[in-house]
Formats: C-alpha cells, sequence, structure tokens
C-alpha cells in the first residue's frame, strides 16, 4: 500500500570531532634537548619563540639562547642577496641540493623586511626550492621583519644560532634587493655572496659603490644560451669596476659565471666562498669579524630596545604631541625640541629659558 505520507528522513550525521588535545608548554629542558637532538619540529617551535614579541617569551628565549652557545659557531655563514628576477630561489635550491650531496646540512634564512603580515616572499621561494625543500637534510624560514630591519637583525642572529646547534653545517641567509639590510645581514656572516643579472648595462650603472665594496663573491646567474657571451661580458665590468674603485682589502671580490637553471658551475660559486672564508680563517680575520659581529649585535639590541622604550614613555609621548608640529612648522628648532624630549625620558637637562 501506498503511504500518504512520506516516511521522515532521518536526521543528518553530524560528525563529532574528538577534542583538541592540550598543547602542553614546553620547558627549557624540552627545547635544549629538541633542538641538539635535532628534531625539526622542536627546531621550528624554538624558532617561533625565539621570534615572539610576548614579554612572557622572552626569559625563557633568552635562556634557550644561553644554553645552546657552547653548541653553535660551527657553520659556515653566508649572505645571499640579488635583485628580483635574478634567479635566486633557484639559485639556492641548486646550491643547497650541490652541498647536501656532498654530506652538508643546510639552513635556509629568508630575511624579508616587507611584511609579516603576507609572509613575505619567503612564501614564493619555498614553493620554488622544490629539492632542497623535500630534503631531510635542509631547513627553510622565513626571518620576519618584525617591522624594522633592526628586527630583521636581531631575530635572524638568534634564529642562526639556533640552527647551528641544530647541527646544520651551513646557514644561508637570503635577503632581497640593495640596501640597509644587505649592510646588516653582511654583518652576521662570513661571506657575503651577490647574484647579478647577465645584462651588465644598467644593472652595473646602478650598483652602488658601498655593495661593491661590501660583498666578497659576486656570481653573474643565467649565464646560458643566448645569454652566456652577455654573462661573460657582465663579469669583465664587475671585474673592472672593482679594479677601478681599488680593493678595501687584500682579498678583492671574486666574480664568477654561472646558471642556476642549467646547474652550470655552482660548485665553483661554492669554491669561491670556501676559499674566502678559508683565507679569513687561517689569517685569523674570520675569528676577528665574528668578535666584531658580536659586539655589533650588542649595540644594535641595545639601540632598538632604547629606542623602543624612549617612544613608548608616557611623557615622551605627551610632550611629542605639542613639539612635533611646532618642528613641522618651522616654529621650534628640531634640536631643542629633540633635548626637551630627551630630557622627558631623563637624558640630560631641560633647556633653560633666558
Amino acid at each position: 500500500m501506498r503511504r500518504l505520507f512520506p516516511r521522515p528522513l532521518p536526521p543528518p550525521l553530524v560528525a563529532v570531532s574528538a577534542r583538541p588535545p592540550v598543547r602542553r608548554e614546553l620547558s627549557l629542558e624540552d627545547y635544549v634537548a629538541g633542538v641538539r637532538a635535532g628534531d625539526v619540529g622542536m627546531l621550528a617551535r624554538a624558532l617561533t619563540l625565539i621570534e615572539s614579541n610576548r614579554p612572557a617569551h622572552h626569559q625563557l628565549a633568552q635562556q634557550l639562547l644561553t644554553e645552546l652557545m657552547p653548541a653553535t659557531g660551527g657553520a659556515t655563514r653566508v649572505g645571499i642577496s640579488g635583485v628580483p628576477g635574478v634567479g635566486k630561489s633557484t639559485f639556492i635550491d641548486v646550491l643547497g641540493k650541490h652541498l647536501i650531496d656532498a654530506g652538508r646540512r643546510v639552513a635556509v634564512l629568508a630575511v624579508d623586511p616587507s611584511s609579516t603580515v603576507t609572509g613575505g616572499s619567503i612564501l614564493g621561494d619555498k614553493t620554488r626550492m622544490g629539492e632542497l625543500a623535500a630534503s631531510p637534510a635542509a631547513y627553510i624560514r622565513p626571518a620576519p621583519s618584525a617591522g624594522t630591519l633592526g628586527g630583521v637583525a636581531q631575530k635572524t642572529r638568534e634564529s642562526l644560532l639556533v640552527c647551528e646547534a641544530a647541527g646544520f653545517d651551513v646557514v644561508l641567509i637570503e635577503t632581497v634587493g640593495v640596501g640597509q639590510s644587505e649592510t646588516m645581514v653582511a654583518d652576521m656572516t662570513d661571506c657575503f655572496l651577490a647574484l647579478m643579472l647577465p645584462t651588465a648595462g644598467d644593472e652595473l650603472q646602478a650598483i652602488k659603490r658601498g655593495l661593491l665594496e661590501l660583498v666578497d663573491v659576486i656570481a653573474v646567474n643565467k649565464a646560458d644560451g643566448p645569454n652566456a657571451r652577455a654573462a661573460d661580458v657582465a663579469a669583465r665590468q664587475y671585474r673592472n669596476a672593482i679594479d677601478s674603485i681599488g680593493s678595501r682589502r687584500d682579498d678583492a671580490p671574486m666574480v664568477i659565471t654561472c646558471s642556476a637553471r642549467e646547474r652550470l658551475r655552482i660548485g665553483d660559486v661554492w669554491d669561491a666562498v670556501e676559499t674566502c672564508i678559508a683565507r679569513r680563517r687561517d689569517s685569523g680575520e674570520l675569528e676577528q669579524r665574528r668578535q666584531r659581529q658580536n659586539l655589533n649585535w650588542l649595540r644594535a639590541i641595545v639601540r632598538d630596545r632604547l629606542l623602543a622604550a624612549f617612544e613608548s614613555h608616557p611623557s615622551v609621548r605627551e610632550l611629542r604631541a605639542e613639539l612635533e608640529p611646532a618642528v613641522i612648522d618651522s616654529e621650534l628648532p628640531a634640536e631643542v625640541a629633540a633635548t626637551r624630549l630627551l630630557a622627558a625620558f631623563g637624558v640630560g637637562e631641560e633647556p633653560r629659558s633666558e
């Protein structure tokens, strides 16, 4: 018999998810043991702790760095820079694979001063570093800027030390563009490598004397196919530029052509890096360089924290609202305003009015 009313449908099945496990707070001993064991998951959590801006994490992060310090210092530290489009991600991917095949463990820290919201260029870089990202002997990590280049330098230095303690014997610090961040990265590495395009004309005109005085190895990338001859010309022009300004030290920058896409002369580039570092090690310059970098690091942290304390001081914030418009309108000299602000902060004395 046909039913007058259809049988009611059963209620839909609702998946009942289990309560997520409570994530246990890690102790200092957990972090130290995990990092020293080379546990990648623990390394990631340790770096997150180091990068945290939460005051509650600062003390634990400092304790962690102190405990790890005896296990640091054994890695080769190399800074890598290059303008967008030079093939930096592909180069690092191929170079990293070359080093891993030679038995090395490679960590890549990408300095991105542009944005901590979008994640910066490392997200794109990581997808282009397919071989390196898939290797258990490699680790790729963005180094967030926290809004300032000073933040980049501080957190990147600390991250470098943690990676060394985790057993990575090569740390590549990647930065984007040519500017102040390059100076800061060069001040935390043993050797600074700049990737250049084979079309040297406009780029050579734009390159700053400061970069030539800063860099240790210049690699003209994309030296393959129709670009091979242009790359040779570019390399010669870079050598001439280096000669024209005079060497700022005995070991003038080496210039090499290569092709990351075709995997040509990548080993030669790394040989140049190792030659540079070996020369510094044998002369004692490498140890002096690292000591100088440690001192610069200390001073940079002090400057950053003093500036943060100054800008957040209640008396300073109140007085700035009064003085800055007067400076903008040329009603008050900046020198006088600065003296008054520093006095409000407790440095110096309030200028006396005659």
